[in-house]
């Protein structure tokens, strides 16, 4: 089967281009100068702590953490490290998992700690902006300084985002990239007004004071002051994960402005601040941002409205790539089936309803349990710093796998290693403010895919498979056997076995013993997911007869394993080729498949057998997955055969040894 999308898609450079770039990627970075700053003043113990030295050393703090993890290690390295195009940690775990077993460990955590971030980044965003509305004297008269209004509409906005999912972003998504391009012109000609004149706010290039200031008395919060600095670079693994969706060049050519965009409103409220940290009348604001406070009063109105669009925008990036990243970990069988819904025909364009509603209901109790957004801020930080860890991990891999000097490879470990561990250090010291809530979410995300995968690996070691060859003449038999009606002119089964000539002994079972099972041709369809995105490729084996043909699908991870659809383009072409007969339909309807008889899928569904003697641990993991199982997708809808003839049975599944029996046989008592 000739597939084009298996090939690497070239981006072309264009103005539309850009502009998407600016909207998918940089929401989430594009968004951190809203708290960036109030959380490393609020951590210092206010305005009233601030000085000279806290302003440059901080700032330096906060520019070459953006410069360090961002620019070199995602711009500079992680981007070449691309799946035939695709980024995230999931498309760089499939590049690199034959390397070694361990391999799945750091890409599962980095993994569940990403989407614990598509959990906070909505509600710490958006809280953040939406608490603008206080630094507006209209609002303020009319509602007060309290937090119950804000809490109240923040949720009316987060209800809105989760519930337009379910009807595709593309519509609203291409308004996301000049609304960002402003967002990130406003940020920076604000920054810029208030640099204009106040040069010495330059200083704080240089990361002499940034070292100086770690160890300064003036720096109250010590070493921990890193948790709040990192804010500064949460979008860069966004950025990674949304390389498939605009292209490299797309993204180098955009981060300049972006950079200088952030640097600039980072330097304009340094600059401000120098001017007014010993304004009596600032220093009593109770949750001080020095953001909105910056702005014009005549402009914060518009300020604040940008900053909701912007939060949304950055949201929905987090949302959209939630949804990406699960339908990933599910065709990497790190996670259950989910229904799946693509909403439009654009790349990267679908919905998981499920996953909707757990992100939706966890958004919602984590703006209730916090109320603010200074809380929220110590879980979030925490969630990126453990998967900015995992990618480095795995990065490190990457580069010994392509065959970069050893010397070089350990330089970048160690390097982003120690940066990132000291980050991790400074964000798990807010645990019990804030950072448990991330540790809970990524761990019980973690347990959920640990248990799937111990137990795909416990079937795949115990679940016995047999050869087809030694069953060819029985089928042969069964076929020619006229006093069996025929259960259907072609039986397709699904089998987990990937080496050619092999199928689950349960698909024999169920031909020979538990019905037996006549047909024209007997189909085996294994289907392989590929470490390529975007594979549709297919091989064949008829084992030198015209009525067993085993199939195996190769279909990358990001492709839907619509089975039925791709064996009917198959039967079309064995046809051609005369590997099997045309089958001639006398009361078929459909004049463009009258060739093509009827087909009928079973599918075997296991049942875990009494008789396994098991360990508890195994045993227990394997009742958890099946209990999954049965509330996850259909195996029907999964792969795309709503509108064909299903067969469901129930099997016993037997794994380990059988337990072993001890009756005893008595002798009959006489009445």
């Amino acid at each position: 089967m000739e597939n084009k999308l298996t090939q690497k898609q070239k981006k072309s450079i264009s103005v539309a281009g850009l502009l998407v770039t600016l909207g998918v990627v940089y929401g989430d970075i594009g968004t951190s100068p809203l708290y960036v700053m109030k959380a490393l003043i609020e951590g210092n113990g206010g305005l009233a702590s601030v000085t000279n030295e806290f302003i440059y050393g901080a700032l330096s703090l906060v520019i070459w953490t953006l410069t360090l993890l961002t620019t070199i290690k995602y711009v500079l390295i992680a981007l070449r490290a691309d799946n035939h195009g695709e980024g995230g940690i999931f498309s760089l775990y499939a590049l690199i998992r034959k390397k070694a077993g361990w391999l799945i460990i750091p890409a599962m955590i980095g993994g569940a700690a990403l989407l614990a971030d598509g959990i906070l980044t909505p509600a710490v965003t958006v809280t953040t902006a939406v608490e603008g509305l206080r630094t507006i004297p209209a609002y303020v008269s009319f509602f007060g300084t309290g937090q119950d209004t804000v809490i109240f509409i923040t949720l009316i906005i987060i209800t809105f985002l989760f519930l337009i999912q379910r009807f595709g972003t593309e519509v609203i998504g291409k308004f996301f990239g000049p609304l960002m391009f402003l967002w990130f012109l406003m940020i920076g000609s604000i920054g810029l007004v208030n640099v204009w004149g106040n040069f010495d706010i330059f200083h704080s290039l240089s990361p002499i004071y940034g070292i100086q200031f770690l160890f300064s008395e003036t720096n109250k919060a010590g070493f921990l002051i890193l948790g709040s600095v990192f804010l500064a670079t949460t979008g860069a693994e966004a950025l990674y994960s949304d390389l498939g969706h605009v292209g490299r060049k797309n993204i180098y050519l955009t981060w300049p402005y972006v950079k200088i965009c952030l640097l600039l409103s980072y330097l304009g409220q340094g600059a401000w601040l120098l001017k007014v940290k010993d304004n009596e009348e600032l220093q009593v604001i109770s949750g001080f941002n020095p953001f909105f406070e910056m702005m014009p009063d005549q402009f914060r109105m518009i300020g604040v409205v940008a900053a909701t669009l912007a939060a949304i925008i950055a949201s929905q990036a987090l949302i959209s790539g939630s949804y990406t990243l699960v339908s990933e970990a599910i065709k990497l069988k790190l996670l259950p089936r989910l229904k799946t819904i693509y909403p439009s025909t654009s790349k990267g364009q679908l919905y998981i309803p499920v996953v909707n509603t757990i992100l939706w209901i966890s958004c919602l109790g984590v703006v209730l349990y916090f109320k603010n957004s200074e809380h929220m801020e110590s879980a979030y930080g925490l969630a990126i710093t453990i998967t900015m860890l995992m990618t480095t991990i795995l990065l490190f891999n990457y580069l010994i796998i392509k065959k970069v000097p050893k010397v070089i490879a350990g330089m970048m470990i160690i390097f982003f290693g120690l940066l990132e561990i000291t980050f991790f250090i400074s964000s798990i010291s807010k645990f019990f403010h804030g950072g448990f809530v991330t540790i809970i979410i990524a761990a019980t995300i973690m347990i959920v895919m640990v248990v799937w995968y111990k137990a795909s690996n416990i079937e795949r070691d115990f679940v016995r498979e047999v050869s087809i060859e030694d069953y060819k003449d029985h089928l042969k038999n069964i076929k020619a056997e006229t006093s069996i009606p025929q259960y259907a002119t072609n039986l397709v089964y699904l089998t987990s076995k990937e080496t050619s000539g092999m199928v689950d002994n349960e698909i024999i079972y169920s031909i020979f013993d538990k019905q037996p099972k006549r047909a024209e041709v007997y189909w085996f369809v294994n289907i392989l997911v590929t470490d390529e995105p975007r594979t549709m490729e297919y091989t064949v084996d008829t084992f030198g007869t015209d009525y067993i043909v085993k199939i195996q699908l190769r279909l990358g991870f990001r492709v839907p394993q619509q089975v039925s659809t791709y064996l009917r383009q198959i039967v079309i072409d064995l046809m051609k080729e005369g590997a099997i007969k045309k089958q001639p339909q006398k009361w078929s309807t459909n004049k463009f498949n009258q060739n093509i008889g009827d087909f009928c899928f079973v599918l075997v569904r296991e049942e875990l057998s009494v008789d396994s003697e098991l360990s508890k641990m195994s045993r227990f993991i394997m009742s958890v997955k099946l209990a999954i199982k049965k509330v996850s997708v259909s195996p029907i809808k999964w792969f795309g055969l709503e509108y064909t003839d299903v067969k469901i049975e129930h099997v016993p599944l037997l794994l380990g040894s059988r337990k072993k029996t001890n009756l005893k046989r008595v002798a009959t008592k006489k009445v």
